[in-house]
């Protein structure tokens, strides 16, 4: 037997492995795990695109195509992953993977561990019914739970009914290498506002009800409306697409706002972004633990982000940024004309956010912690 075959095998069951900070938190993983072999199990799609950022060479992906309805039409052919890869670990994350613990319990796997990242766009504060009750008839055939976030694992314990010990709460990791704080400002390439002088305040996210940016444009218009002597250096950029780009466009337009604004799509130079924006703002309705606050504080950004999920556990407000209510436009608004005052706040914030990354946010911490759940 060689070497990589004698690592055991963890199987990550994931609904798509396409863009998204869950998926991110994955390719972090299996890039820094390398004393186990991986499996990326896509119920629907492992994107190509997207799993060229696994640099691990050990690590295989596997699209299921998995139909409308319900996962239970999936079960043989996960069953026949599962017989065929024989892992030692199936991890399944969020709600939408959580049955296909059905099929790992059935073949035997030894090791089931079920992750919850952050709320649905349906269920944001984790009252409804439904999905708990979902969780629960899942229960019996998870060993091991992980919560990314404080919320998530008291919502566990207390609304799924899971025992503390069954819980572990692991943050994300965020590389601190290539998210690292400049001098200065660095252009972001096809930017229009690389004018020195300007203060750009930018988010980076699918453009989803979850993320929530047509609030950042909201509040972007308000701040404007409150002080129009901003509109010289105050400019607004978005990263990022789907199914809310119309909207935050027809926002801007109807504001008159679309030349201070630059919707720049998609990206796969975020650590770039990073480093081209002034101020990081996350406007979301939901979250676990947001990679992309990590990014920006490890970025030495002040980071602007609502109440949701882990922010809190993240941010701490009033000195590595600020924590407003969610969809409130005007503490969003407040908290864009705070930092687009001070230069000197802005870095003193970012410092301080870069140090409570290394401190409590690094990659190493993130994997020796899934570690140690593996080899339970």
């Amino acid at each position: 037997m060689t070497a990589g075959a004698a690592k055991p095998l963890v199987a990550h069951v994931v609904y798509r492995f396409d863009v998204g900070g869950l998926e991110n938190g994955v390719v972090n993983l299996i890039n820094r795990m390398t004393d186990w072999r991986h499996v990326v199990i896509a119920l629907t799609e492992a994107v190509p695109a997207f799993c060229a950022r696994v640099h691990n060479p050990e690590a295989r992906f596997v699209s299921l195509h998995k139909p409308a309805g319900h996962g239970v039409k999936l079960y043989p052919a996960m069953l026949a992953q599962l017989r065929q890869w024989r892992p030692q670990v199936v991890h399944t994350r969020n709600l939408a993977a959580l049955e296909m613990q059905v099929p790992a319990w059935w073949a035997g796997v030894p090791l089931r561990v079920h992750g919850e990242h952050g709320r649905d766009a349906h269920d944001v504060d984790g009252t409804m019914r439904r999905y708990q009750w979902l969780r629960r008839s899942y229960r019996p055939f998870v060993h091991h739970w992980v919560a990314l976030s404080r919320d998530l694992a008291a919502y566990l314990e207390q609304a799924v009914g899971v025992p503390r010990r069954r819980i572990s709460q692991i943050y994300n990791g965020v590389d601190s290498e290539r998210f690292a704080p400049v001098p200065a400002r660095q252009p972001i390439d096809g930017s229009p506002f690389n004018d020195p002088a300007l203060c750009l305040v930018g988010t980076v996210g699918r453009m989803q009800t979850v993320k929530a940016q047509p609030l950042l444009v909201k509040a972007f218009a308000r701040a404007l409306a409150l002080q129009p002597a901003l509109r010289e250096r105050l400019r607004l950029v978005l990263v990022g697409d789907g199914p809310l780009r119309a909207e935050c466009e027809a926002l801007l337009d109807a504001a008159h706002l679309r030349p201070l604004a630059w919707l720049a799509g998609e990206r796969g130079d975020v650590p770039a972004v990073m480093r081209g924006l002034d101020v990081f703002a996350l406007p979301s309705l939901a979250e676990g633990i947001s990679n992309t606050v990590l990014e920006a504080m490890a970025s030495g950004l002040p980071v602007i982000a609502t109440d949701v999920g882990g922010n809190a556990d993240l941010v701490t407000d009033g000195e590595s940024g600020n924590i407003v209510p969610p969809g409130d436009v005007d503490a969003l608004a407040a908290a864009l004309l705070q930092w687009s005052a001070d230069p000197a706040q802005r870095r003193e914030a970012g410092r301080r956010g870069r140090a409570a990354v290394e401190q409590r946010f690094s990659l190493p911490a993130m994997v020796d912690a899934y570690r140690r759940v593996y080899e339970r």
